[in-house]
């Protein structure tokens, strides 16, 4: 049979571990991470409160200087970021040829095909996805590989978090002394 036309269908391995030759490392593509609406709207509400008292003191002490800070728009925070995901092919030690996803970047020049690796690997959480690589031990080159994807708290910024910290203790601040004073 030519390859071309029929091609071998390649089998989802629950693993946890896969070990056996690389085959194909197909181009990636980007997939977006969703954020929550009501992670962002708590961490961004925490953030004003911050934002708000430092406006407010920065309009009296520089009166008109006309000076505006770049934010972020909601669309932007919602939106979230992408990563890359690469499909890799690999034949287990059985002769199975085994579909796996690469979420994250991980050098091209790492993987080569025939190479002799072996892979953990975790389920997605759609059943129709093929399993998600967490860790690349490529025994040919002796190199070890974990690919890494953008997070929530990366996405948002240190300074925005920071920014959200400083505000829920300002209000726990607000709020102890409302109860002194009672």
């Amino acid at each position: 049979m030519d390859p071309e036309l029929f091609p071998e269908r390649a089998a989802h391995r629950p693993g946890p571990i896969i070990t056996g030759h690389v085959v194909r490392l197909v181009a990636g593509y980007s997939r977006p991470i969703k954020v929550g609406q009501p992670v962002l709207i708590g961490v961004l509400a925490a953030a004003g409160v911050i934002r708000t008292l430092s406006a407010a003191l920065s309009s009296v002490r520089l009166a008109g200087s006309g000076s505006s800070a770049a934010r972020r728009k909601w669309k932007d925070l919602r939106t979230g970021p992408e990563y890359l995901v690469t499909p890799l092919h690999i034949r287990d030690t059985s002769g199975v040829l085994c579909e796996m996803e690469i979420h994250g970047h991980v050098p091209q020049s790492a993987l080569d095909p025939a190479d002799h690796v072996q892979v953990t690997v975790r389920r997605q959480k759609d059943p129709e996805l093929p399993p998600r690589v967490e860790r690349i031990v490529n025994l040919t080159t002796g190199q070890f590989l974990t690919p890494r994807t953008p997070t929530l708290r990366s996405h948002l910024g240190p300074a925005l978090l920071f920014q959200a910290v400083l505000g829920v203790l300002a209000l726990l601040a607000l709020v102890a002394v409302v109860i002194m004073l009672r």
